[in-house]
């Protein structure tokens, strides 16, 4: 019993590596179109549209960690995490919203 519990903890920690991996080129993908949106073109629907795939993509990758090894994660650093890229994408966006 305890052997067919540790396998399936392995099993399942194993998957979630895999998981979080392949979330990791999509989240790179949003990132260098967010860029190429901000920088390159006039379109704030289309920054904003892809900061907010590159939020759920890092929002995924948490979940998938925490279902990987069975706990909760109750850090509030984690959504403390989230303000300077939002500040900064606010930055950068805000003379395109405005004018």
């Amino acid at each position: 019993m305890a052997d067919e519990t540790e396998l399936r903890s392995r099993t399942r920690a194993l998957t979630g590596v895999v998981g979080a991996t392949a979330l990791v080129y999509p989240l790179l993908v949003c990132a260098v179109q967010v860029a190429l949106a901000q920088f390159l073109t006039d379109e704030p629907g289309a920054a904003v549209g892809w900061g907010v795939a590159g939020t759920a993509l890092c929002v995924a990758v948490v979940a998938v960690i925490r279902w990987s090894t069975g706990r909760r994660v109750r850090s509030p650093w984690l959504l403390a995490g989230l303000a300077p890229p939002l500040l900064f994408e606010t930055w950068l966006l805000w003379p395109l919203l405005t004018g």
